[in-house]
């Protein structure tokens, strides 16, 4: 038997945990009409195999129809949620993977205007800044009705087959009546003492337990100290967490520090990339010793060492790697495997978080399998006829299309006009906080190495060198250029995010960012300008600034920024920009019309996105069998490109990422997986 602190087996209850790792509850917004279709059972399924012994499914599935969805959320108050549920469910257990399920009412933390159009609810009128809702203020029939919808959520699970259910109590209705600032009612649960506060879960515990007996697990994520002035205190916390021990109805406990009313209190419950690892840790493990029950935690623990460390130092019983697992499925196979080392590492860019917070479903911006598991492989099928694959660029988009094409069988040869792999994650990652992007690169390039994957750096490959390989395949991958277009004219007076950012043209000191292309580059550049001293604004035509760049990952930006002499303009656009003396005269307007103003500078930045580095893929089609034509129904349905439309040619041509147009990472790499999975 393994001596590996997280390959021992957990006994919570009846339950046999096969080793220390799960996923915690969280919501990938997959649901179809608040149901887990397939979509989602794949999606859990697939880490089920990949040997987790826990999956939590569904951050928040609601429990009653006054608690509309925030984000495509299971209506856990559906009978037709048993048969998806028992199907997922069953999926898991086929691999030894236990099975639950969080609970919740969201109470304030939603809107009115969604769903039934029903009053959110909280035991106060207190406004939710996330979601901006203004809710009714309990009345003692709603505690009642909520108290059995809770119940009847429960006996739906266990009904469902599931091994257990978690209840949520952090930013949600359950902990509002615990806090001392939003709790406003009058009588038994409004109370300044403890026992008030804590009734209306106590009765939400009594009345699970009626339905579903002693044996079922019900545990729950609940907030021990929110951090915050007004808030639930550690101390509190401490209090909360005896009673939930001594009342004999909770068989687990899984640990929040911190509050998530705004985008920045949640990114410090749910650190993204640039912040520090597990900051919860060493608090969970104080509450654990407190409590002497199973303890469960996640927060940013996205390393196996750190979650090595968690179990073995005894601060957890289960550790949670949510996000590491949507990055890669199977790190428990790997760690078995002796593989720990080919871990795709989850690099805390909160793409899967940002996309449900865009009204779409999370993706992982490192693995475009997640997700899309009933379209796209998270391990490559070998083929057995091989050809021989040229790529140029070795960016995202090209490192991903050389390492399916080398896992697919292929031989494989690459040409990158750097000195290093990496294109602009590389320059993304000049910023201190964004340099955990680099293992996005390193792993792909890791990965190609092992499989004899050919390298050609400083090589700047033209069309007689590409031909020179005899190919049977070409990918273009060479990606784009900064687009710096000024409408009214002075582009040659402007610099690029780009230029900044690599260092090739120095900070002015009275600066105007224009961003057109609303990402992560117009930030960087701002916050490398702006650290020099110099006086900073960014503007943009958009109603809001860095749109492409969601509420959690832009809360380290502005905690720089804000320190700094930066100012934020929107709804204003770069019209012109000129000469005037030893400075720039840049004039803007607007798209509502009607307005024109000027602004005296000595430096223009633009932040426009990027232009296709496309001349190598035009000067190759004429000698290409489909004249870089992709069949579309093909690429999405996962079939071989046959097209044929020119019968001299001798080599299939594609091109992908922003060597096709400006998109983002993610876009780059999911090109080159469902176009080269196929070879």
């Amino acid at each position: 038997m393994t001596s590996d602190p997280l390959l021992q087996p957990f006994q919570l209850k009846h339950l046999t945990l096969k080793n220390r790792l799960m996923i915690t509850s969280h919501e990938p917004a997959y649901p179809e009409n608040g149901l887990p279709t397939d979509r989602y059972r794949a999606y859990h399924a697939e880490r089920a195999r990949g040997g987790v012994a826990l999956t939590m499914t569904a951050g928040s599935a609601v429990v009653s129809r006054d608690s509309p969805p925030a984000f495509n959320n299971i209506l856990a108050y559906r009978d037709e949620v048993v048969p998806h549920m028992k199907a997922l469910t069953d999926a898991c257990h086929e691999h030894g993977c236990a099975v639950m399920i969080q609970l919740t009412h969201l109470g304030w933390r939603t809107r009115w205007d969604r769903g039934d159009w029903l009053p959110s609810l909280a035991p106060g009128h207190a406004r939710e800044p996330a979601h901006r809702a203004y809710p009714k203020k309990m009345e003692d029939w709603d505690i009642a009705r909520i108290i059995e919808d809770y119940a009847d959520a429960a006996e739906r699970m266990q009904a469902a087959g599931l091994d257990g259910i978690e209840l949520e109590a952090y930013g949600h209705l359950m902990d509002a009546f615990w806090s001392p600032k939003l709790n406003q009612l009058d009588g038994p649960f409004g109370a300044s003492d403890h026992d008030s506060r804590l009734r209306f879960t106590m009765e939400v515990l009594t009345a699970i337990r009626a339905r579903v007996g002693e044996r079922f697990i019900v545990g729950i994520r609940y907030v021990a100290d929110e951090d915050k002035p007004g808030g639930i205190t550690r101390e509190d916390g401490i209090e909360i967490t005896r009673r939930l021990k001594s009342c004999g109805m909770v068989d687990f406990l899984n640990i929040i520090r911190g509050y998530v009313a705004t985008d920045a209190a949640l990114t410090d419950v749910i650190p993204v990339q640039g912040m520090r690892s597990s900051p919860h840790l060493d608090f969970a493990g104080e509450i654990r010793a407190e409590a002497q029950i199973p303890t469960f935690h996640a927060a940013k623990i996205q390393d196996v060492a750190t979650a090595r460390h968690a179990i073995a130092s005894g601060k957890l019983d289960m550790v949670g790697m949510t996000r590491a697992h949507i990055a890669e499925p199977h790190i428990v196979a790997k760690i078995m495997r002796g593989e720990e080392d080919r871990i795709r590492p989850c690099v805390g860019a909160n793409y899967c978080l940002d996309r449900i917070y865009q009204g779409g479903m999370a993706l992982c911006l490192h693995n475009p399998a997640t997700g899309r598991e009933t379209e796209q492989p998270h391990e490559i099928e070998k083929v057995d006829t091989h050809r021989r694959v040229v790529i140029i660029g070795a960016g995202p988009a090209g490192l991903e299309a050389a390492r399916v094409s080398a896992e697919r069988g292929h031989e494989v040869i690459v040409y990158e006009a750097a000195n290093d792999p990496g294109g602009q994650v590389r320059l993304t990652a000049q910023t201190d906080r964004r340099k955990e992007m680099l293992q996005l690169i390193q792993w792909r390039f890791e990965e190609c190495t092992r499989m004899g994957v050919a390298f050609h750096f400083n090589a700047f490959a033209d069309d007689r060198t590409v031909l020179a390989e005899d190919p049977d395949v070409v990918i273009v991958a060479t990606g784009g250029l900064p687009q710096v277009e000024v409408p009214g004219g002075g582009e040659e007076l402007v610099v690029s995010s780009w230029d900044i950012l690599s260092g090739d043209t120095q900070p002015g000191a009275d600066v105007l960012i224009y961003d057109e292309a609303g990402d992560f580059a117009a930030l960087q550049a701002a916050e490398k300008i702006a650290a020099t001293g110099a006086k900073v604004e960014i503007m943009t035509r958009d109603r809001s600034f860095a749109p492409e760049v969601m509420g959690m990952p832009l809360t380290p930006a502005m905690r720089e920024l804000q320190k700094c002499d930066v100012r934020f303009t929107v709804t204003w656009k770069l019209a012109a920009v000129e000469r005037e003396g030893n400075a720039l005269l840049a004039t803007i307007d607007s798209d509502y019309g009607g307005v024109t103003r000027h602004r005296h500078v000595d430096q223009v930045v633009v932040n426009h996105g990027t232009l296709p580095l496309d001349d190598l893929y035009f000067d190759l089609r004429p000698g290409s069998s489909n004249l870089g034509e992709v069949d579309y129904e093909a690429l999405i349905e996962g079939r071989t490109q046959e097209l044929r439309r020119n019968d001299g040619g001798t080599y299939q041509l594609y091109r992908i990422g922003d060597a096709v147009a400006s998109r983002n990472t993610h876009a780059a790499i999911y090109d080159a997986l469902r176009l080269c999975k196929a070879l």
